[in-house]
């Protein structure tokens, strides 16, 4: 069974406008459920995270 961690960085901040967590970029229903997902599911939230970042202003 392939595992694939949580991109969780104990920096739990919620952005009100996004939507995303600050220090992950998943939103609150990702970061619920996660621990439940199939790897497959997983890895198709981790790959739409860089983009999640990109899309966010920098915090100023």
């Amino acid at each position: 069974m392939t595992v694939l961690e949580s991109p969780c960085i104990n920096v739990c901040q919620i952005d009100r406008k996004s939507g995303l967590c600050l220090g992950c970029y998943r939103t609150l229903d990702e970061i619920a459920v996660w621990s439940t997902l199939k790897y497959e599911d997983r890895r198709a939230i981790m790959d739409e995270l860089g983009a999640r970042r990109s899309s966010l202003p920098e915090a100023g």
